[in-house]
């Protein structure tokens, strides 16, 4: 879709908050009767997610052998129906199926681009409860078209997002439709497998195996799911309130590592006081076991309880990651606990990351990439780029695929959430982002529910201000600062610039 088109659909999209779909535009042919669309409409990845049921809960059995690097799983699913249904479609790619059951009984199924459709043998009344019970076994190192797999010399990590979580098990792969997650992972002796969420129980079984059980206590978009199996040590701590840290790191790179994770308490400490209690039941970091720079294409990813890191980059001095350590642990609040209801709505996690991490650096006086030390030199630079980046990644809330992770997404949100700050003053804006947070907790929102909980609780409509910012095709101009200006759109003007060698998460401004 394009970025024009995704800003009229996202204008007009008015979502209540909860797992509620997308209600974006359908395909034209109509599905048969008895058959949901297979799409939930979203105006970055329009083949993403499936209708006429929603997931309760995931619950995951993988057994990993070393000798084949193959993983043999079996994903049970636990769904409400919305509508009555003859066939039933989930997302999965590069899996292969070996049986279906649903309810128990042998279902038909066959694989279509990245859906498996599923014919249960018995039609579905609209508003049942069924389990569905996928067995397949995957390849980590298999070649696809976009994966979510990261192969390690002792096992594998995953990085799902923002459209892969289905390339490791069948699943509802739209962060609108979160689920509860149980994950049993069995390996052999010498591995350790860790997951999203706390232990559950570890089981000793024959052939010197062991499995490992966790459980969220939150729900989890599917984009947000870590599973990880290596030669880790796991390293407990406190943080505040006697919050339970958890790093899993690799054993031998443990001590290195160290001062990197004694970091976290202090950061829980900054963000609890900015945005209120830490919302889920342990935090901590995964280091993952792979030296190679093209592992993943970003230097950290938030899933769910444990953010994964290439490893080298944590390395550095304080100053060097702190501020990106940071916007990690922003997404547990924006980003996780409150989920985009459409990928449309991206910059409110990358805005929202970008604006705290940027935040802590200057409090500490870190000079950032472009040599500033203070958040409005860096906003005013920001500002004057501003038609710039509208011109070749689109509005701020109106991306498409490509431009999905450009800088728009990241400081043209900081701007945003900076302009508003400037008109309604500092303490109103914290009471709208505590508002945001507690309306929308383990939930997904999108766009107009920001901008209807920033008019409802600063008193005042901001919606048409807020509207400009984000679907404008111009820069409006900043509260405030009558003297910033915005550089005229030229061709010598580069699009927004990603390091050499980065991939396509790596423009925020927190690295």
């Amino acid at each position: 879709m394009t970025a024009p088109a995704a800003a009229l659909i996202g204008t007009a999209a008015v979502l209540a908050g909860g797992n509620t779909a997308y209600a974006g535009a359908r395909t034209d042919d109509a599905p048969a009767p008895g058959t949901a669309p297979e799409t939930l409409g979203d105006p970055v990845f329009p083949a993403l997610g499936n209708d006429g049921y929603r997931v309760d809960a995931y619950h995951l059995d993988f057994s990993y052998d070393p000798s084949t690097a193959l993983v043999d799983a079996t994903a049970t699913l636990e769904l409400r129906t919305t509508q009555a249904l003859t066939r039933l479609s989930l997302d999965a790619l590069g899996l292969d199926i070996r049986t279906v059951r649903v309810d128990g009984r042998t279902a038909a199924f066959e694989q279509v681009d990245e859906k498996l459709r599923i014919t249960p043998a018995r039609p579905l009344s609209a508003r049942d409860r069924v389990t569905v019970c996928v067995t397949y076994t995957a390849d980590p190192r298999r070649a696809l078209a976009h994966t979510a797999w990261v192969p390690t010399a002792d096992g594998f990590a995953i990085c799902p997002q923002p459209d892969s979580a289905h390339t490791v098990f069948p699943c509802n792969d739209h962060p609108s439709d979160k689920a509860d997650f149980t994950f049993r992972i069995t390996v052999p002796a010498g591995l350790r497998a860790v997951a999203s969420g706390s232990p559950v129980c570890t089981e000793d079984l024959a052939g010197d195996r062991t499995a490992y059980t966790y459980r969220s206590r939150s729900p989890i978009a599917t984009e947000l799911v870590q599973i990880t199996v290596g030669d880790y040590v796991v390293k407990e701590r406190r943080g505040p309130h006697g919050l339970p840290l958890r790093d899993v790191v690799p054993t031998a790179r443990a001590e290195a590592l160290e001062p990197a994770l004694a970091l976290t308490p202090g950061l829980v400490e900054w963000i609890e006081a900015r945005l209120g209690a830490y919302p889920f039941e342990t935090y901590g970091l995964l280091p993952c076991n792979s030296d190679d720079p093209s592992a993943f294409d970003f230097t950290g990813l938030e899933t769910q309880t444990l953010t994964l890191y290439k490893p080298n980059y944590l390395l550095q001095a304080e100053p060097k990651i702190g501020s990106h350590m940071m916007h990690e642990l922003v997404h547990s609040y924006f980003g996780n606990s409150v989920s985009p209801a459409t990928w449309a709505d991206l910059w409110l996690n990358e805005g929202h990351a970008d604006f705290y991490g940027l935040l802590y650096r200057y409090e500490r006086g870190w000079a950032d990439s472009l040599g500033l030390t203070t958040f409005e030199a860096r906003m005013k630079d920001t500002y004057a780029r501003g038609d710039q980046w509208r011109k070749s990644s689109g509005p701020v809330a109106a991306p498409n695929a490509v431009n999905l992770f450009d800088s728009q997404r990241y400081l043209g949100g900081v701007l945003v959430l900076y302009a508003l700050r400037q008109l309604i003053g500092e303490d109103a804006f914290h009471a709208v982002e505590r508002a945001f947070l507690a309306r929308h907790r383990n939930s997904s929102a999108s766009t107009e529910d920001y901008i209807a909980i920033a008019s409802h609780t600063s008193g005042q409509d901001v919606s048409g201000f807020l509207r400009d910012w984000l679907y404008g095709t111009t820069t409006p101009r900043m509260p405030g600062h009558p003297d910033w200006t915005v550089t005229p759109v030229t061709p010598s003007l580069t699009a927004p610039r990603r390091q050499a060698g980065a991939g396509r998460h790596e423009n925020s401004a927190t690295l």
